[in-house]
């Protein structure tokens, strides 16, 4: 799994600033005020933990979300995952297999919640001003948001 934080963009700042200051590590260590061997490990590519990555981008002058990953969006769908799972189970022919992740696959497409969107297409788009679009794309808003919170307010009464 990765690290959420890039280690790589750390462990290079660190020894860029330390070098610009001239300080040895023990110095640097001292004045980031983090373990000698933390901010050695650091710059070997090992992340820290917390209080010590908090205190290490302090001395960098530099906010922590710098060296944050961004999330992955996973590509694969669920029961493509769970199906080839199934296909490398040893306690399972491959036809049990399929078997199996074709009524997974069925459950999944009838019981998932799917976030539908309204699409509008406007044939006479070429006639509409700017003004009339903001209009129209905030009448729309209101009304999706409106449509949502009564949705969501039917399935909290349904359930409760």
């Amino acid at each position: 799994m990765d690290e959420p934080i890039d280690i790589d963009a750390l462990q290079t700042l660190v020894q860029q600033h330390r070098a610009h200051l001239g300080l040895s590590l023990r110095a640097a260590a001292e004045q980031a005020d983090v373990p000698f061997n933390t901010l050695a490990r650091v710059e070997k590519g090992h992340l820290p933990d917390l209080a010590n990555f908090t205190r290490i981008v302090d001395w960098l002058g530099l906010p922590p979300e710098r060296f944050f990953q961004p999330t992955r969006l996973r590509t694969e769908s669920t029961p493509d995952v769970i199906a080839y799972h199934l296909s490398r189970d040893p306690n399972l022919t491959e036809a049990a297999a399929e078997k199996i992740a074709g009524l997974v696959k069925e459950l999944y497409g009838s019981l998932a919640v799917r976030e539908t969107e309204v699409k509008v297409h406007l044939r006479a788009a070429s006639t509409f001003t700017p003004q009339a679009s903001r209009m129209l794309t905030d009448l729309l808003s209101a009304m999706q948001t409106k449509l949502m919170a009564s949705g969501a307010g039917e399935s909290a009464r349904e359930g409760g």
